[in-house]
């Protein structure tokens, strides 16, 4: 009896240590990363030049979103990210770095790019959502199919064609890849408020994320 309690007793300890063991990692792993998005933010900004952005720029908030363009799940949460925005309109900035992980990604950058010199980079990301399960299927991607797609963000496709071959475009791609790097972007979404990595995925940590620094930024 007295060797099954002890045993029983042993293995307790050993689960608590191992949760606690688990919490530990967890939390020295969003520290380490926390610390490599803030010294990003003070040198090497999150927030880059040529970075697509939403919001006002006077906004204390500062939401960074590394996406990919075929990424489903980028997708899903770009509708999440809207209803952050509207909920804080002059308090959130949404910031987005590209992170192309999929196969054709880098065309639908470049497009994006290049659809940016026309002032219309957000109609042509909302088609590339909308029209996502077409081209972006994982098993079978065609990215080119996406071009039958561009004319209803009213684009004019000539120029895109040009523009998106440009080296500001491939600049563009290259440096948020880089820093992707860097801050240990393996999937997409990734996110950062106010350098903050969301550390615990899903939308009600990231919107719990957004409220903490709206509160504390106002």
């Amino acid at each position: 009896m007295k060797r099954q309690t002890i045993a029983l007793l042993g293995g307790t300890v050993l689960l608590a240590v191992f949760l606690i063991a688990g919490f530990v990692y967890k939390r020295q792993q969003a520290q380490r990363l926390e610390g490599i998005a803030q010294a990003t933010y003070t040198y090497s900004p999150l927030e880059r030049e040529h970075s697509a952005r939403k919001g006002s720029a006077d906004a204390k908030v500062v939401l960074v979103e590394f996406f990919d363009p075929a990424c489903e799940t980028c997708r899903v949460f770009s509708k999440f990210v809207d209803q952050i925005l509207t909920s804080h309109p002059d308090k959130v900035r949404l910031v987005l770095r590209y992170a192309p992980l999929h196969q054709g990604s880098g065309t639908m950058v470049r497009i994006l790019e290049a659809a940016k010199l026309q002032g219309k980079y957000w109609e042509t990301l909302q088609v590339m959502y909308e029209t996502q399960p077409h081209w972006a299927s994982h098993h079978h991607p065609q990215p080119e199919k996406i071009w039958q797609f561009l004319p209803s963000a009213g684009v004019d496709i000539d120029r895109i064609r040009i523009d998106m071959n440009r080296p500001q475009a491939q600049q563009a791609l290259a440096q948020d890849i880089a820093d992707g790097a860097t801050l240990g972007v393996r999937k997409t979404p990734q996110f950062f408020v106010n350098g903050k990595p969301l550390v615990s995925f899903g939308f009600q940590q990231l919107q719990a994320l957004v409220e903490s620094e709206v509160a504390a930024q106002y």
